[in-house]
């Protein structure tokens, strides 16, 4: 699935980050996306590292079919102020992404812990965060 795609995503104007950039999504720099400070507003950065994680499950999961994934929890710490474009990146073991597989494949679901780095223009770390997704696979979208 294309995050990108998704209304909410779209009304934002969230787009994919370009290939091999280390990145899955971004949200350009637009003073749209300020607060009264003139940084970026944490519901902006929110929405990154939500779709961040999603991106990031999509490409794990892309040969299950069948697969619905809901967020069940987001848990975040704001870094530093934020400037200009804003991306997220997801660094999850390979260790991890086989267990959530073999849980997925065994039980029919399970629930995936991601953890996500928001990243500004001048590349400092502005929020991190840990997105949890309930995943169940055999439901009908």
């Amino acid at each position: 699935m294309d995050v990108s795609k998704l209304p909410f995503n779209q009304l934002i104007g969230l787009e994919l980050a370009k290939p091999d950039s280390g990145f899955l999504v971004s949200l350009p720099e637009n003073p749209q996306y300020t607060n009264h400070l003139g940084t970026v507003h944490g519901s902006a950065l929110l929405a990154v590292a939500e779709a961040g994680s999603g991106a990031f499950l999509s490409q794990q999961f892309s040969g299950i079919a069948g697969i619905v994934p809901v967020v069940r929890k987001l848990e975040a710490k704001f870094r530093k102020p934020a400037l200009g474009q804003v991306s997220a990146r997801c660094d999850v073991p390979v260790a991890g992404t086989e267990r959530w597989s073999t849980e997925l494949t065994t039980r029919g679901r399970v629930v995936a812990a991601i953890p996500v780095e928001v990243v500004d223009g001048a590349g400092v770390v502005v929020m991190s965060a840990v997105v949890e997704w309930f995943i169940v696979q055999g439901a009908t979208n």
